[in-house]
């Protein structure tokens, strides 16, 4: 039997030795770590590079998780760490092209430009060296977190954000690959890039990795009365045509405090909908899909301080068809 990926994604300055123990006797085996994004991304991937894992306790929770055998994966919108912004000066043409004709480094590339895909390459191989997934061999290193920032060049307008998207995530893959050749990355099928793609294929070693962070938390996936349910399930079908349901791992935010916050703190107490959760696995595993996480972001030691232990040995539970 093949292996099932179950895991939880977490900030890394909430990390604590806590966690291995609590994973693994809740069924889980993979801890995703994720520095924030929105358009702080790359600050807060060089934070959490250059500072948050120098730290003692983010040393000491990565060895309590390898002795409790929970994988370790590095989870995080990098497009401005693998390509610099920087280059803009000398290599405007690398750069998205928006709808005034004008050439920006604000998000994303012109994934028509080879020199730029050269650059991105490179850029997920020393990142892949960085961040290595020796265990599972599989990378998430996420294109920007934007909706409506792809690049309308002669070359470029008329592929849609998904296509876009995947030009850039089979070039991530390559870089990759020179790293680890073991290595699988995903592709995120997530706001504007949660359509299948229709004009490019996935190269082999790409795996779906689906969340729909517009969806509405109270209701299940395939409740129709709900439309925005509706609309992010409607999506998954053809992602699954385009990708395989083998490797598709599902990316949602049952546990994602910080989510359900709007991302500010201070955070109050998780509004965890158990019975959606159970509804979604059922819908999702009826799809194909045996590989599941969830963000957990916000639930750090401060939480359980405020409002106890969070419900992880139910998610577990829930995954685990029990």
């Amino acid at each position: 039997m093949k292996q099932r990926f179950l895991g939880l994604i977490l900030f890394p300055h909430e990390l604590d030795a806590s966690w291995a123990e609590l994973m693994a006797a809740s069924g889980l085996n993979t801890i995703g770590i994720h520095p924030p994004g929105g358009e702080k991304a790359g600050r807060n991937l060089a934070e959490m590079l250059n500072e948050t894992m120098q730290t003692t306790v983010f040393k000491e929770s990565i060895k309590a998780f390898s002795k409790a055998g929970i994988s370790v994966e590095y989870k995080m919108h990098a497009m401005d760490w693998m390509l610099p912004r920087q280059e803009y000066d000398a290599h405007p043409d690398w750069f998205r092209m928006d709808e005034f004709g004008q050439r920006n480094p604000d998000f994303n590339l012109c994934p028509s430009n080879e020199d730029a895909l050269k650059r991105l390459e490179k850029g997920a191989e020393d990142l892949a060296r960085c961040l290595p997934s020796p265990d599972t061999h599989r990378y998430f290193f996420w294109i920007d977190d934007v909706r409506d920032k792809y690049c309308r060049c002669e070359k470029c307008r008329y592929l849609t954000p998904s296509d876009q998207a995947l030009i850039m995530y089979n070039h991530i893959l390559r870089g990759v690959r020179r790293a680890d050749p073991e290595a699988t990355h995903c592709y995120l099928a997530y706001q504007d890039s949660i359509e299948a793609p229709m004009a490019v294929k996935p190269e082999d070693g790409l795996f779906l990795e689906y969340a729909p962070i517009e969806r509405c938390s109270g209701y299940a996936m395939n409740d129709v009365s709900c439309s925005k349910n509706r609309e992010q399930a409607s999506h998954i079908d053809g992602l699954l045509n385009v990708f395989g349901t083998e490797t598709a791992q599902v990316l949602e935010y049952w546990l994602d405090n910080s989510r359900f916050y709007n991302w500010k703190r201070p955070y109050g107490e998780l509004p965890f909908y158990k019975a959606v959760m159970r509804l979604d696995v059922e819908f999702y595993k009826s799809k194909g899909f045996t590989h599941f996480t969830s963000f957990a972001c916000g639930l750090g030691s401060d939480y359980a301080q405020h409002y106890g232990i969070p419900p992880i040995e139910t998610y577990g539970r829930i995954l685990n068809g029990k």
